[in-house]
């Protein structure tokens, strides 16, 4: 992922150095591990514990001729152990074969991006809890096919993220789990040089789990379903930039994405203040769930292996990883600043003189003795003359014999009295939060 999307951390994660240093972890784990059982001998495991060391320009150099990077790489380790003065290289590597290494050492790479993405995830679920107390009670509109319906509150929006944040976390926390395991089971899956009591002897030095059973690569399910994970969980972040986008345009303009001292939303225009940050959202986002698609694409490999994944998944897995880290930071801070403005959320709720209120009328009347398709009717009948004639649905109510003669003043104040439609937030709240 190119620099500009790519926070520090995840960079250095996904970097050359660290992808050879994943590599020779995994090898000296495997010699320690072969040491402890006698298949290797003690003192070379020793040595090559304390000289081996690699050039990431060595190995791609190397490569330029072998055209193979773990022979290059084992290559350039090779040279530095024998630098030393020592013969133990003829131990390395020994038993297995390469995607042994690549395959446990892209797993260890995942188990560290997925902490970080969790930590993410951890860090929105909670900003989204804090603004969602906040603005619990603060009354706004809904809206459904983009049209005013009834009364909710701007805390439910906030509460229904941190909701599907949880369902994410859960999802995430399965799919991450499920891809901490390695595999040194040999060119076919078949132990032909190791044994699998060695090979769990040696993911236990690197806290992984074996897989049950592997050909030369781990199965491609795994990576399939933790990047369709990732993507899931973008689209939840698409979701509520999206929301806040709308949020922001100038017609309603009930909450915005902050602007910093000094920001310019224009070129030409002085006066523009844009979602940049919740367009930036929704535009990654699309990445992310088109890389979904590679990692399905890879799910069907020839045989006991081919290669047609190996290249697709250099880009996929840090691109997608990075995106996540990146796209939850960005989120995280979106939420914590937002700039909230209850007064124009009220306005808006006040803006059709009523028309939201129309479903509790219509049960009123349902509940005095009109039949329902009589009650619709009545109330449509008003509902649309105010409509298309800009007139004040409440005020046609109460002029309405056919209503107040079935309805008293008071129970026409409590239909158009959004308290009460919102009578039940604190339930829901209760109810949401006490699933942490």
């Amino acid at each position: 992922m190119i620099a500009r999307y790519t926070r520090p951390g995840m960079a250095e994660l996904w970097s050359e150095q660290a992808k050879f240093s994943r590599w020779l972890q995994v090898e000296l784990a495997a010699t320690d591990a072969l040491a402890e059982v006698g298949l290797v001998p003690s003192e070379a495991a020793r040595e090559l514990r304390a000289h081996a060391g690699f050039s990431v320009d060595r190995i791609n150099e190397i490569e330029k001729t072998t055209r193979h990077d773990v022979l290059a790489f084992t290559t350039s380790v090779a040279e530095q152990v024998q630098a030393k003065g020592s013969d133990a290289a003829r131990w390395l590597h020994f038993g297995l074969t390469s995607t042994d290494v690549v395959d446990t050492a892209q797993a260890l790479a995942i188990v560290e991006a997925s902490r970080v993405i969790r930590e993410g995830i951890l860090r929105l679920r909670e900003a989204l809890r804090v603004r969602a107390t906040e603005f619990q009670h603060t009354p706004t509109i809904g809206r459904t096919h983009g049209v005013h319906a009834e009364p909710t509150t701007f805390g439910m929006k906030l509460l229904l993220w941190y909701a599907e944040m949880g369902r994410n976390l859960k999802r995430f926390d399965l799919a991450a789990e499920d891809l901490r395991v390695g595999k040194l089971s040999g060119a076919v899956g078949s132990f032909g040089h190791l044994q699998p009591e060695h090979e769990s002897a040696i993911l236990a030095k690197l806290d992984l789990q074996p897989a049950l059973i592997s050909t030369q690569v781990l199965q491609r399910d795994r990576h399939a379903h933790y990047l369709a994970t990732l993507a899931t969980l973008c689209a939840t972040l698409d979701k509520i930039a999206t929301e806040i986008r709308h949020l922001q345009r100038t017609e309603v303009r009930e909450a915005e994405e902050f602007f910093s001292k000094g920001q310019k939303g224009s070129s030409a225009m002085p006066h523009k203040r844009n979602p940049i940050t919740c367009e930036q959202i929704c535009g990654l986002a699309r990445v992310v769930r088109a890389n979904a698609q590679v990692g399905f694409e890879d799910v069907a490999l020839w045989h006991e292996r081919d290669i047609s994944h190996s290249s697709a998944e250099r880009v996929v897995l840090p691109d997608s990883t990075s995106l996540t880290d990146y796209l939850l930071d960005k989120t995280s801070t979106l939420i914590e600043r937002l700039l909230v403005y209850p007064d124009r959320m009220m306005k808006n709720l006040e803006l059709t003189g009523g028309l939201v209120f129309s479903g509790q009328l219509l049960l009123e009347l349902a509940k005095a003795g009109l039949s329902r398709e009589e009650a619709y009717k009545l109330v449509q009948s008003h509902a649309m003359n105010a409509w298309e004639n800009g007139l004040n649905f409440r005020e046609l109510v109460y002029a309405d014999q056919a209503i107040s003669s079935r309805l008293s003043p008071e129970i026409i104040d409590n239909a158009f009295d959004y308290r009460r439609q919102l009578g039940n937030i604190d339930k829901v709240f209760a109810r949401v939060l006490s699933e942490g």
